[in-house]
């Protein structure tokens, strides 16, 4: 007699996981709707500053997101398949090649964008999506707008960058006013920012409960909430999802209790994108070794600091948030910050095939960080943001189960002095 398996049901999604699904569902259906009623809408890159066009009631969609969201569902393949056999090789970003293909096919089994009008485009985060971008201008003869977020050879954003990024924002609240037909308010601009401002702090306050130890939440959960906060930053519902989970993890803090569904054993940084492809598969080998992910600079890419109403200071956020836009010096500096106040145990780092920029620095970023850090111990393995082919679970089991006996020694080294 065959031995029947027992699968354990899945965890129920909570109020603000529901909340924040129907979020992105109602963003992508308004976008549809919008280019149903003749209006022009756009698609952008994440780290744009999307408070003009929020300002301007303008439908935008991101591809990168709209590629983490099919990766995740586990999609990407069909996509993939058609931008490799269309001349793009296995080496362009994952989000691009998928792009690149959704562009000719328009339709997937996830969330749809339409044909976009004009594109918005910000170089903070790497050069190899303005091409991407470009591609698509050329491909349906539509307008392109770059800002060009210049990369900081200091600890700050200089007056003189600052003053060269708002002229470009100048120029581009002129630029869209005169394609769309819309007239610019300056008083709803600083209101959009209010609104971006008070999302920014709940997204900081969300981050901050994993300084507790234990943590009443996964870090994995950052991920699956940062839709929101890449789509919908300026919208007020955005602050209602993020309540809502405040609200659910102070109730798991007041019951003891954590969404990490294991006894946390050991806390780590995840340096890099989110594995999209196998984020489940990342998450239960975590949870074997009791390994919770308590801080990550991925995800607070997001978390744009500036004075509402304030233009210069939103041309200075938008140009230091990306890891990929500022020095080494100063990307060890905040990981040496997160790692004291989330009380890290070692680092894992998620050697991205599709992103080269963000991984040409990694090897000397591992090497400082752990000396910074009094040799905090540190990980790598190989993988992708949305390419599933690019990635080996027997790698990442095998690498977590050395990592985690790493650690181990450590702290017990640490412990008997």
């Amino acid at each position: 007699m065959s031995e029947e398996v027992i699968k354990k049901p899945k965890r129920k999604k909570s109020k603000s996981q529901l909340m924040a699904s129907a979020l992105l569902d109602k963003a992508y259906q308004e976008t549809i709707e919008a280019k149903a009623r003749g209006e022009k809408i756009g698609w952008s890159t994440s780290l744009f500053p999307q408070e003009i066009a929020e300002t301007l009631g303008l439908h935008i969609v991101y591809p990168e997101n709209h590629g983490a969201a099919i990766a995740a569902k586990k999609l990407a393949d069909p996509f993939l398949q058609y931008a490799e056999a269309h001349d793009c090789n296995n080496d362009l970003c994952s989000y691009a090649k998928i792009d690149l293909a959704y562009a000719d096919i328009l339709d997937c089994d996830a969330s749809n964008m339409p044909r976009p009008d004009f594109l918005l485009v910000g170089n903070n985060g790497c050069n190899e999506i303005t091409k991407w971008f470009e591609l698509l201008s050329r491909k349906y003869n539509i307008p392109l707008f770059m800002v060009d977020m210049t990369y900081n050879h200091q600890d700050h954003v200089t007056k003189s960058r600052t003053k060269y990024i708002r002229a470009q924002l100048e120029q581009l609240i002129t630029d869209l006013c005169e394609l769309t037909g819309q007239t610019w308010d300056p008083d709803k601009f600083a209101e959009i920012m209010k609104i971006s401002t008070i999302n920014r702090n709940l997204w900081e306050q969300v981050a901050d409960y994993l300084a507790i130890v234990p943590s009443p939440i996964s870090g994995f959960d950052l991920f699956n909430y940062m839709g929101p906060m890449v789509f919908t930053r300026g919208r007020t519902e955005t602050a209602d999802v993020l309540r809502q989970l405040i609200a659910e993890t102070e109730e798991n803090i007041k019951n003891g209790k954590s969404t990490f569904p294991a006894k946390e054993e050991f806390r780590v940084f995840w340096e890099g994108i989110a594995c999209w492809p196998y984020l489940s598969h990342n998450l239960k080998t975590l949870k074997k070794y009791g390994i919770n992910v308590c801080a990550t600079a991925y995800a607070r890419a997001w978390s744009l600091d500036y004075t509402p109403g304030d233009l210069d200071s939103l041309a200075a956020a938008y140009s230091f948030t990306s890891s990929n836009n500022i020095l080494l010096e100063e990307s060890v500096r905040r990981r040496k910050e997160w790692n004291e106040k989330f009380h890290i145990d070692g680092t894992i780092y998620h050697v991205n095939r599709a992103c080269k920029v963000m991984v040409c620095q990694q090897q000397e970023l591992m090497r400082q960080v752990s000396e910074a850090c009094g040799g905090l111990p540190y990980m790598s393995f190989d993988g992708d943001q949305a390419d599933y082919r690019n990635f080996s679970e027997a790698q990442f089991e095998q690498r977590i189960e050395a990592f985690a006996e790493t650690m181990r020694n450590r702290k017990e080294a640490l412990k008997n002095g």
